[in-house]
């Protein structure tokens, strides 16, 4: 999966220190000063593997826990979220 720009989005997010451009690049986010919203594109093996399978895994990167985060599958959320 890819992150892509929306119109919407009013930061960016860089990545973090130590890591490559090819482990980790820019991400675009809508932020409210309390959640953060990003876009991603899957690839359309990632779409078949999703749609057969059903499985979609989440990766944080953030040491010991995780974070409250949410997934969507949704061709627009910006109806969908407070």
């Amino acid at each position: 999966m890819k992150p892509i720009k929306f119109p919407q989005a009013n930061m960016e997010l860089q990545k973090p220190l130590g890591w490559t451009d090819e482990e980790c690049g820019p991400l675009p986010i809508l932020t409210d000063g309390g959640k953060c919203l990003s876009l991603w594109h899957l690839s359309w093996r990632e779409r078949l593997s999703a749609l057969f399978f059903g499985k979609v895994w989440l990766w944080v990167y953030s040491g010991q826990t995780q974070p409250p985060v949410a997934l969507m599958a949704y061709r627009d959320v910006f109806d969908r979220i407070d």
